[in-house]
């Protein structure tokens, strides 16, 4: 199983196996990055532009291609997601993973949030260096090649740091979380609840 600079496991053997579709890639199969961001790699932004900005690595409707699926690519030169030297996915649904666990925040509060952002790739591993991106998981100062990120909520996490728990286990949520996942929807329910003026000022005088 893959682990962090400081020796925890990720809870993947390949973190590409858990890479979806790339945050630079539109709809329409193209490359955002060479497009917005030509200066950082002026190279791979003339190349692209050569082909009119497509994304090797995805087909037309903008999913994994066949060739993106298999080690190397194939004899046409499409390439797997590991071979884009500017390949991020950050995946953004705001449930665990692992576990299934909604987040739930409550509006104006300081509480830790029940999600965290959990990094499956590390500085050293297959990809570039080039558009490093700072990882909270990561030691200070260290930087991501491919940032692969998914959400765990915090129990998952631990587990997944603290022991060999995997991000793919058949899990269900924490009893500790479900319990303050409950006690932030009857605070919601109860913020959301009408009261009248009248009710007010009564409750105020007695």
């Amino acid at each position: 199983m893959k682990e962090t600079p400081t020796g925890t496991p990720v809870g993947v053997d390949d973190p590409y196996d858990h890479a979806g579709r790339c945050d630079h890639l539109t709809d329409e199969g193209k490359c955002r990055f060479a497009f917005d961001h030509p200066e950082q790699d002026p190279e791979f932004a003339r190349e692209r532009r050569r082909e009119d900005l497509r994304c090797p690595a995805a087909d037309p409707d903008g999913e994994a291609s066949c060739a993106s699926k298999k080690s190397g690519g194939t004899a046409s030169g499409d390439w797997d997601w590991a071979s884009c030297p500017h390949y991020r996915c950050r995946k953004r649904d705001r449930k665990c993973v692992r576990c299934g666990l909604e987040e739930r925040r409550m509006a104006h509060s300081d509480e830790r949030p029940l999600l965290e952002e959990h990094h499956l790739s590390y500085p050293g591993e297959r990809g570039s260096q080039s558009n490093p991106t700072p990882s909270d998981d990561a030691g200070e100062g260290e930087t991501l090649g491919h940032e692969i990120t998914v959400y765990l909520c915090r129990w998952c996490h631990a587990k997944v740091h603290k022991s060999w728990a995997r991000i793919d286990d058949d899990a269900n949520p924490d009893p500790e979380a479900i319990a303050e996942t409950e006690d932030r929807r009857s605070r919601e329910q109860s913020e959301t609840g009408f009261e009248s003026a009248a009710e007010r000022f009564h409750a105020d005088d007695e």
